[in-house]
């Protein structure tokens, strides 16, 4: 059985760093794509990040959030700089089975989650 276990979350005052891991078993997971999506209240999740043979980062944290993984550990890293406080949510990982050569952007693209890692920016 697949399991997701994110950890690194935290407070963080406004222009400070916080360097997500997710820890994935189960399965192998070089033939995967895996990404980070996070969720603020009232809001629906959303897109941050995803790598598989492609990286690629939404808008809103392009240039100040770094997307990696250890397939040796199976773990998928989340390296956050200059945060802000609309940074503010809950950070899941997850993985899509198969797509090693694809590039997965939905929610609704993704086969596995974890539990999620709450982050706090504070102005």
């Amino acid at each position: 059985q697949v399991q997701l276990v994110e950890s690194g979350g935290g407070l963080v005052q406004a222009g400070g760093s916080l360097r997500l891991s997710c820890a994935a078993s189960g399965r192998t997971f070089s033939d995967t794509a895996m990404g980070w999506f996070r969720q603020a209240p009232g809001k629906e999740r959303e897109f941050v990040a995803q790598i598989s043979g492609y990286i690629y980062y939404a808008d809103s944290v392009k240039g100040r959030f770094t997307i990696s993984r250890d397939n040796a550990k199976n773990t998928v890293y989340l390296q956050m700089n200059s945060l802000k406080p609309e940074d503010t949510a809950v950070y899941y990982c997850a993985v899509a089975l198969g797509s090693r050569w694809t590039t997965r952007l939905r929610v609704n693209e993704y086969d596995y989650w974890g539990q999620g890692t709450q982050v706090t920016v504070s102005s």
